[in-house]
């Protein structure tokens, strides 16, 4: 899932690319408009040595990631229905149904993160008596906002506009100018004695495990980092696109390596650097994005102008990606007989019209619900992360499945198994690091895929609608989706409290 188009493009060597051109399209796949408000989203859990500790874990567990999609994305070419397909593969039709719901759901639940940043962001520029984004999230207003451009955009779809590499580049030029500038401008600024400050958490000495009082152990302020570190990466799956344009095969590996922990020291320059930043409570910022309220304390109020122009021109670029995504998802998934053949109808413009208008109705429920949530933008990208662990986790699964049966591959076949294993247990880590509130949230929205799955196999005629150890997880799944909506309901999920 990537905010940029990825184009095909094998054999025509006028247009292949060498390992710098490789480069920078890993990175512009990876660079979402969530670094706009990184710095906050980890310092509002943790200290400087907790998110030095979780990037590099997440570096770790990306890079495994990030080659296991490599490794299948090449052995497994004929697997062309996104990364849901390595589930299906692997694990059966139900795991494949439910991944793919998991990565549809990501994507809407994508654009209800843009939605609230792009409100945030517009604020900025409003007089005090236009309310459309208030201390905790959107306002009436701004939901009717943001709702009115949910359905311009589907208008323009449905029309035939599609995602053009003119609106790309334009959107990268957004996000590249304001994030250089905070670089450059936080490394500058940075006092040792301000990091030094935060740098346990709170905590006087260590505590590796075991809370002091209120004050998290460095191993809980890692966890609460772990849904924005997701955040940031969503995309990295879409990196290993970009293989069919490589110059050379081997500038594939190089550029997925070298891509990612290029951005992952972005990253962490980013959140360690601001918590130097004197004057500025990076941990205390609530209104996205945090780097603006961080540029204007550093340079004044223009340094929050550019951030803010620019995170409106990029959301807007990722709102048009992003949408077409979340229809292009269920789509492909129909074409494969996994979701009900209704999504996937094409209308005149060839345009998926089913999934994009189930899409944004669900969109504009979120929309809606998101409104109700006590930390809107938060909600957003928690709950998109938190649902493409599924098929990111199985996608992992597959990887080592596929390599310990793959006898006719000896070489380096010992070393990919390796890859997978270490990617699993890094999903298992983040399926920890959402904790129990997010996840069983997350899981409720999987109790109306159970009923359309089943629907989908007996309309189908199918003998066998599920296997035994099948219900059980779907019995498993739908237990943890009550529990969060008994939650919800009595107001002690902290999504709503």
């Amino acid at each position: 899932m990537s905010e940029n188009g990825n184009g095909g493009g094998g054999g025509n060597t006028a247009k292949a690319v060498g390992l710098g051109g490789l480069i920078a399209l890993v990175v512009g796949s990876m660079l979402g408009t969530g670094v706009f408000d990184l710095p906050a989203n980890m310092a509002s859990g943790a200290g400087g040595l907790a998110i030095i500790i979780a990037w590099i874990i997440t570096a770790i567990g990306m890079i495994a990631l990030g080659y296991s999609f490599l490794n299948l994305s090449n052995r497994r070419p004929d697997l062309e229905g996104g990364v849901f397909s390595y589930a299906r593969e692997g694990f059966g039709e139900f795991w494949g149904f439910n991944n793919a719901w998991a990565y549809w759901l990501s994507a809407l639940l994508g654009n209800v993160a843009y939605a609230v940043g792009l409100l945030s962001a517009v604020q900025y520029f409003l007089p005090g008596s236009i309310k459309i984004f208030g201390d905790t999230g959107p306002t009436i207003l701004g939901i009717v906002v943001v709702s009115v451009v949910l359905w311009l955009v589907h208008i323009l779809i449905m029309n035939g506009v599609k995602g053009a590499a003119f609106v790309n580049l334009v959107v990268t030029i957004a996000k590249v100018i304001p994030l250089v500038l905070f670089a450059v401008c936080v490394i500058i600024a940075f006092h040792y004695k301000e990091f030094a400050a935060s740098f346990l958490g709170g905590l006087k000495t260590i505590s590796w495990a075991r809370n002091v009082g209120d004050v998290p152990s460095i191993l809980n302020q890692v966890k609460s980092t772990m849904m924005a570190t997701v955040w940031s990466f969503i995309g990295v799956e879409g990196a290993v696109l970009f293989s069919s344009r490589a110059r050379k095969k081997s500038d594939v590996g190089k550029a997925t390596i070298i891509g990612l922990l290029g951005v992952i020291v972005l990253y962490m320059l980013f959140t360690v650097c601001s918590l130097g930043v004197r004057g500025v409570d990076v941990a205390g910022i609530t209104t996205f994005p945090a780097t603006a309220t961080i540029l204007e304390a550093i340079v004044g109020k223009w340094g929050a102008v550019v951030i803010n122009i620019g995170v409106i021109i990029s959301i807007a670029g990722a709102w048009l990606a992003w949408t077409l995504f979340g229809a292009e998802t269920p789509y492909l998934a129909a074409q494969q007989g996994l979701f009900p053949a209704a999504f996937g109808k094409l209308n005149k413009k060839e345009t998926p019209v089913f999934s994009l208008t189930i899409s944004n109705i669900i969109v504009q429920l979120f929309l809606i619900l998101v409104f109700f949530a006590t930390k809107a933008y938060e909600f957003g990208y928690t709950m998109c992360s938190s649902a493409i662990l599924f098929p990111y986790a199985f996608s992992a699964f597959y990887q080592v499945k596929y390599m310990l049966q793959a006898r006719d591959i000896t070489r380096g076949r010992i070393v990919q198994v390796v890859i997978g294993v270490v990617a699993s247990i890094y999903s298992f880590w983040l399926f920890y690091g959402a904790g129990l509130d997010y996840m069983a949230f997350t899981c409720l929205l999987f109790i109306p895929a159970i009923v359309v799955f089943i629907y989908h196999q007996i309309k189908q005629g199918r003998p066998q609608i599920m296997k035994v150890y099948e219900w059980c997880f779907a019995v498993l799944l739908s237990a943890l989706g009550i529990y969060g909506l008994v939650m919800v309901i009595l107001g002690k999920l902290e999504l709503f409290s």
